[in-house]
């Protein structure tokens, strides 16, 4: 459920950061997913993994993109006034996601001006860290 309440795109200044929360991973979901989805042996297989390329076990980066999926459409979107998505223009995984690991945030956003004949006059991507509330709830 969207915690933010009812808002539309004036609603979501620039600039402004949410906060969309936190989802920890633990070996057992890390393992669950790939089997089903990712079978890299890095994904699947403790043992594998701690000899190849990334000394241990890590998630799949599409487990890592439906975890975040979760936390915006949960937090950040709005459930009234959202209309879906149009893609996804870049998706990377520049570092890997390991048991135990709390995500953080990295929230990318097209932000488009457009004119009153309906003419996009600018174009523009957002980038923005997000720190997740710590575990104690400071």
């Amino acid at each position: 459920m969207n915690v933010h309440g009812l808002r539309y795109f004036e609603d979501y200044a620039l600039g402004t950061t949410y906060d969309c929360g936190s989802v920890s991973i633990d070996q057992a979901g890390i393992i669950a997913f790939a089997k089903e989805f990712d079978p890299q042996p890095f994904h699947v297989d403790p043992a594998a993994a701690a000899t190849g390329p990334f000394g241990g076990l890590i998630a799949s980066g599409w487990h890592t993109a439906v975890l975040v999926m979760r936390l915006l459409v949960e937090q950040y979107l709005s459930e009234e006034a959202s209309l879906g998505s149009a893609g996804l223009d870049e998706l990377r995984w520049p570092h890997p996601v390991r048991p135990g690991d709390t995500d953080r945030g990295i929230i990318k956003t097209l932000v488009e001006a457009v004119n009153q004949d309906g003419r996009t006059v600018m174009r523009a991507t957002a980038i923005n860290f997000m720190l997740v509330r710590p575990a104690d709830g400071a």
